[in-house]
Order: C-alpha cells, then sequence, then structure tokens
C-alpha cells in the first residue's frame, strides 16, 4: 500500500447541511506499506519501505518467512504488481513459501486489499502529514496497532477460498 503526504479524503459525521473541512497536504513523497496476514494464526509481518521494487518485495518475503511456523509452508498471495513477479524475485523465494498470483483486475480476491482500506480508513484518512518521517511514523503505528487486534485483522484476510482444505491436506 502506498501511503503519501497528501492522505486520503473520507467522509465524516457532521450536522445535517453543514460541509465540514477536510485536511489536505499537498506533499509529494510517499512510502509503502508491506504486509502479510495468517487469519489461521493471526500472525502478521510488515515492513514500511522507502520503494516498492523486486529488491524491497525479496526483504518482504523473507520477513514472511521468518513469522511462518516451524514446519509450515506458507502460500502468498499477491496481485499482479510488477515488482510481484519480476524476474529479479527468481531464486530469492524462502523455501517455506510458494507464491499464488492473482488473476489481473481481481482486488476482491485478495485479503490485503481490506487490510489496505482499513488502515487507510481509520488511521491514515483525513490527515496532513508534515513530512515523509510522519507518514512512516504514522503508516508503524497504524500497522502495530492492527496487527495487535487480532479481532479486527482475522475478518478481514479470512476468505473461505484461503483456507486450508482438510481433505487433501
Amino acid at each position: 500500500m502506498r501511503v503519501g503526504q497528501k492522505g486520503t479524503v473520507r467522509r465524516v459525521w457532521a450536522a445535517r447541511g453543514s460541509r465540514p473541512r477536510a485536511p489536505r497536504a499537498m506533499g509529494f513523497k510517499w512510502t509503502y506499506v508491506f504486509g502479510a496476514v495468517c487469519p489461521e494464526r493471526g500472525a502478521a509481518a510488515g515492513l514500511v519501505l522507502p520503494l516498492a521494487t523486486a529488491e524491497t518485495m525479496a526483504l518482504h518475503l523473507e520477513e514472511i518467512s521468518r513469522q511462518v511456523a516451524p514446519d509450515a509452508h506458507a502460500v502468498v498471495v499477491l496481485d499482479q504488481a510488477g515488482y510481484h513477479g519480476a524476474k529479479a524475485l527468481a531464486g530469492r523465494i524462502p523455501a517455506n513459501l510458494s507464491l499464488l498470483p492473482l488473476p489481473p483486475y481481481s482486488p476482491e480476491l485478495n485479503p490485503m486489499e481490506l487490510v489496505w482500506e482499513d488502515l487507510r480508513r481509520r488511521d491514515l484518512a483525513n490527515r496532513v502529514f508534515a513530512d515523509l518521517g510522519e507518514v512512516i511514523d504514522a503508516c508503524c503505528r497504524a500497522w502495530t496497532k492492527l496487527v495487535a487486534d487480532t479481532a479486527r485483522l482475522v475478518p478481514l484476510t479470512d476468505f473461505a477460498w484461503a483456507r486450508p482444505n482438510p481433505t487433501t491436506s
């Protein structure tokens, strides 16, 4: 998820007939939040990084790999972002991970899309960030808060199609 100084303007409650003000910065600096969630365990792995490249994706895969339970294998669902399928990732995928690319233009199948929407709506919307450091701090706080609240996190990512099938495993 890309988060920048401009922020996201969302609806807010206001008295009928009033027009609430929504702050909006004009900065053009941003950072990226990389995240993965295991809904079965309520475990998560996340990084806030300055770029979204094959190199930073490899760092994220390493972080996910560290969070996978011992003697377990994780499937990482990916959208069609260019750095997800980059040739630079070849040979850099940890042994305890498999990548599952989703069909193009199908964000409704990606469980993390609901996580990003929740973070934007609850923690990052209608805010003005003075500089990139504030953006990074806000992203780290939002991710840490979400990961600590498994009652909020698990329902966002627990898609029926992604559950293990006990008859075939």
